[in-house]
């Protein structure tokens, strides 16, 4: 194991929460074939961030891909693969091209620097080091790291609901299509539409319609258990569900759920036909049954499902 060839107090395990360590700190990486560099380094960073090494461009490659360090500290001059072969590597796999990578070099002249931030560097660090700058300069690099990603969350939250917006929906629901067209695995998405809303809006005024979708969306979220399933806001009243692994009946039974819920909340609906408080309809559809060639025709499924249980009088369920 790469990490193994350090000393274990580095090794932060097998990291799964996508970006963040277990510990929740961000995460350095430090590629250098000099163990006491690594060591300086690893000393120097282990307090603030989860440190991972290795010693050598194959296993900083490696790392990187399971790992999805903040910040990758590379050293330029390495056997095998260099520092610049390592930084072509990394920004051509889409999943790690957006690391931010800090050139280790003893090559301090301009020609040297100007080759790595045109090959995509964010930065360089020169040997002999000087503790408090690689420190200061790190702490800097990871603080536009966070910053950058609020920007990418807020990018993809829809204001009002803080459920995850249109945009997100779209590319969460084009890569579990391509997943369940890659394997076969069913793949089920409910439309959740609000009985009657624009009548709600104008009876209670455009704030209380705002309340009414905070409370639908919070409750929409809390009966949505599986950690791959999605919720997001598709749109005014429109809400949407996307679950992998979901066959037409394990479907139906989430948005049922879904349904009660929402009744359940009781916020009083006098222009309501279908019942005396909010309540949703909501149409569900899945790969398997049908003939279901693209992403599209499953989303226009789940709408005339929709049209439907709106047809039959709201406030149901339809999935055929």
């Amino acid at each position: 194991n790469p990490v193994n060839a350090v000393p274990n107090r580095y090794n932060p395990g097998r990291l799964t929460m996508g970006r963040e360590s277990q510990s929740g700190l961000q995460k350095v990486l430090i590629v250098d074939d000099s163990a006491t560099n690594r060591q300086m380094l690893g000393d120097l960073l282990s307090g603030e961030y989860a440190v991972l090494l290795a010693k050598n461009g194959e296993e900083g490659l490696d790392l990187a891909q399971e790992h999805l360090p903040d910040v990758i500290l590379l050293d330029v001059v390495m056997p095998d693969l260099d520092g610049y072969e390592v930084l072509k590597k990394l920004k051509e796999d889409a999943r790690t091209s957006s690391i931010c990578v800090v050139f280790i070099t003893g090559l301090d002249t301009p020609e040297a620097e100007e080759r790595g931030l045109v090959e995509g560097a964010s930065d360089y660090v020169t040997k002999p080091f000087h503790l408090t700058v690689v420190k200061a300069r790190v702490a800097l690099h990871m603080q536009v790291v966070r910053q950058r990603r609020m920007l990418e969350n807020l990018a993809n939250i829809d204001g009002l609901t803080e459920l995850p917006n249109r945009r997100q929906f779209d590319a969460v629901f084009a890569a579990e299509w391509a997943r369940s067209s890659r394997t076969g695995r069913p793949l089920s998405v409910a439309i959740v539409d609000v009985d009657f809303f624009k009548r709600y809006n104008d009876h209670y005024g455009h704030a209380a319609g705002d309340h009414a979708l905070q409370l639908v969306a919070k409750s929409l979220r809390k009966r949505i258990q599986r950690p791959a399933d999605l919720v997001a806001r598709y749109g005014g009243e429109e809400f949407v569900v996307v679950m992998p692994d979901t066959p037409l009946e394990g479907g139906m039974e989430v948005a049922e759920r879904l349904r009660i819920g929402i009744e359940g909340l009781g916020i009083p609906h006098k222009r309501s036909s279908a019942a005396i408080c909010i309540t949703v309809s909501i149409g569900v559809a899945t790969t398997g049954p049908e003939a279901v060639t693209s992403g599209e025709v499953l989303m226009e499924l789940a709408d005339g499902r929709l049209y439907r249980a709106k047809k039959a009088g709201r406030n149901r369920v339809v999935g055929s």
